[in-house]
């Protein structure tokens, strides 16, 4: 079975909540577009929406990386294989977009080293592409890593995924050498926070 990850992290998968350490100076983030309201907040990774979200993601990053539609089972395998533990509290974060109440974005943080966290997961479902969700989600997720004393902001992603890296370089990201050798990373971004 083929799977594919956008990041290196291989880490064993805990089925957690959100701990006591959640951040509510920072959960909240409501950006305003033309036509709607984009509102992130902080989530368990595994709560349903999170979990919608996480699947959508996967199904967009592998297919397009396979060029064809991927299966069920094989997007059940990819997360399995991919777990996305890293991303809870207290080095770590998930967060879910709505626009209009709907969860149509989402991603993911976490630590490198004190100094420094890594986005993961970013999505926004093609429907509310260019509503500003991806700017929301960046803003939100830089919040949350300020809050969690990171410094810097980095980022792995591939070649293909180009509005993904549109998204980083309108935001201040940079292209920078190489800091991990994830399978599939081809472009390393970062962003000073501070």
């Amino acid at each position: 079975m083929n799977t594919i990850n956008t990041h290196s992290d291989q880490r064993g998968w805990h089925d957690n909540q959100l701990g006591s350490d959640h951040l509510t100076t920072t959960a909240h983030l409501t950006a305003s577009t033309a036509s709607a309201s984009w509102t992130v907040v902080p989530e368990p990774v595994t709560s349903p929406d999170a979990t919608l979200l996480r699947r959508a993601y996967y199904a967009e990053v592998a297919g397009r990386y396979w060029n064809r539609q991927v299966t069920e089972a094989e997007i059940d395998q990819g997360l399995l294989d991919f777990p996305d533990d890293g991303l809870l509290p207290p080095t770590g974060r998930f967060v879910v977009g709505r626009r209009g109440g709907e969860p149509l974005a989402c991603g993911g943080l976490r630590l490198l080293d004190p100094a420094t966290a890594e986005l993961t997961k970013v999505y926004v479902d093609p429907r509310a592409r260019g509503t500003g969700g991806g700017a929301a989600l960046l803003e939100a997720l830089e919040a949350q890593g300020r809050a969690l004393g990171a410094e810097r902001v980095r980022l792995d992603t591939r070649s293909d995924l180009v509005e993904a890296r549109a998204l980083y370089a309108r935001h201040g990201y940079a292209e920078i050498p190489a800091y991990n050798s994830g399978p599939y990373a081809e472009h390393w971004f970062e962003k000073r926070l501070v």
